[in-house]
């Protein structure tokens, strides 16, 4: 017999794990929407030329899902979002306003191992600006993480987005005579907090720890300054601080990087990102700049479970459950069945004369439907309507339109 899982690394979603990403997600929307953003999304598959060019080496040969089409073409399971938007702004460069604001939520996969947190198929938010080179544009972005923190009601006290800039750090890599080709390996030794695999000398190493442990240098930055400036003026001053050991791993960052983190250091990275200065120069010879930042639905379930903010979200969204009474009754209940989804009532009908009454109600109260209808013989005489509240275990009978009122009444409670 095959065993009843799925694959290592990927999930199944049930329910009540549908209802918190529906809740998630719906928080990642308010808060774009919030600040201008328009929605977008791409293929699943792409060449893997695209990430190969954009995204690094290390990305495509150890973490992409790949596969061959019939034609012979090398594919690749999107690991990441940016490549996409690159080539999909190149398309239509020239039509669009710029700057562009965009933002999408969807399935990423990575052939890494799985733990707290991470698995191989996960979803991630994007949020890009693109079409300005400034702090300001920098701090925008930031300035929306900070407001999605608010949204799921984690504070300063909770999360820290801690920022730096590639070109400081590009300078102070340079006093200590780190050549400019050995660069992206010592950032992504420093991304990885393994300072031998940056091939140093000893010299080197002990001038880098200096660097990396002093937290006072990002007014040497112009770029920092103004974008540390700017978001104070957005008030959201006290969730940044700077920290040169972030330095984002991917090729592609220019400028300001940045990483949310819990205060207590218990998870890995919340979400993070950067400024790209060469988006689309694969795909076109008009430069094009960007910034922008990815959220994992994974790390961010975990931290607000950790910090008592997970929902209460409720996975069935049936309001009504039309019980059958018998035979004889059953096509009345289809009818009122069919009455209340005209008022816009989420309602269920229990496709089944022969199952009893009790059984019935016992289905509707285990699936946390809040209230039942029981139309038997005697409610069709006299032309009346039972009404079971389940929670409260109460019942009332009476007209169908006063009992019509009650629930419409109910939903529009429930929409407040």
């Amino acid at each position: 017999m095959i065993k009843p899982q799925p694959l290592k690394g990927f999930r199944d979603f049930y329910p009540e794990e549908i209802a918190f990403r529906r809740w998630l997600f719906g928080k990642m929307r308010k808060v774009s929407h919030l600040f201008g953003y328009q929605e977008y999304d791409g293929p699943i598959l792409e060449p893997v030329a695209i990430y190969e060019a954009k995204s690094g080496q290390e990305l495509v040969k150890k973490q992409t899902f790949q596969l061959k089409d019939r034609g012979g073409r090398k594919l690749a399971l999107r690991p990441e979002l940016t490549p996409t938007l690159a080539r999909m702004v190149a398309q239509k460069q020239f039509e669009l306003p710029l700057p562009i604001r965009w933002f999408s939520i969807g399935p990423r996969f990575r052939y890494e191992a799985p733990q707290k947190g991470r698995a191989r198929e996960f979803y991630q938010w994007d949020v890009d600006l693109v079409g300005l080179k400034t702090p300001e544009a920098d701090a925008e972005i930031i300035s929306i993480a900070c407001q999605f923190f608010k949204e799921l009601g984690l504070g300063p006290k909770e999360v820290i987005i801690k920022v730096n800039n590639r070109q400081l750090m590009d300078f102070k890599l340079s006093l200590i005579e780190i050549k400019k080709s050995q660069i992206p390996k010592v950032f992504k030794a420093i991304d990885k907090n393994e300072l031998s695999l940056a091939d140093l000398s000893e010299k080197q190493t002990k001038e880098l720890k200096k660097i990396l442990a002093d937290r006072d240098f990002a007014v040497e930055s112009e770029e920092l300054t103004q974008t540390f400036s700017t978001l104070k003026d957005l008030g959201v001053a006290d969730f940044v601080e700077f920290d040169p050991n972030i330095v984002r791993g991917l090729d592609y960052y220019t400028g300001t990087v940045f990483e949310a983190r819990d205060r207590q250091g218990k998870f890995r990275a919340i979400l993070g990102g950067g400024r790209y200065d060469n988006l689309v120069e694969i795909f076109s010879k008009t430069p094009l700049s960007g910034v922008g930042f990815a959220a994992g639905d994974m790390v961010i379930e975990e931290l607000l479970k950790y910090f008592n903010k997970y929902p209460v979200v409720e996975p069935n969204p049936t309001l009504v459950l039309v019980t059958v009474f018998d035979e004889s009754c059953f096509r009345e209940s289809l009818k009122l069945t069919t009455m209340l989804r005209g008022q816009g009532v989420k309602t269920e009908i229990y496709p089944d004369s022969q199952t009893k009454l009790d059984k019935q109600l016992k289905y509707a109260d285990k699936k946390g439907i809040p209230y039942a209808i029981i139309l038997g013989p005697q409610e069709l005489e006299k032309n009346l309507i039972t009404l079971k509240d389940l929670k409260k275990r109460t019942q009332q009978t009476d007209s169908f339109k006063t009992i019509l009122n009650k629930i419409l009444n109910q939903v529009k409670e429930i929409l407040v």
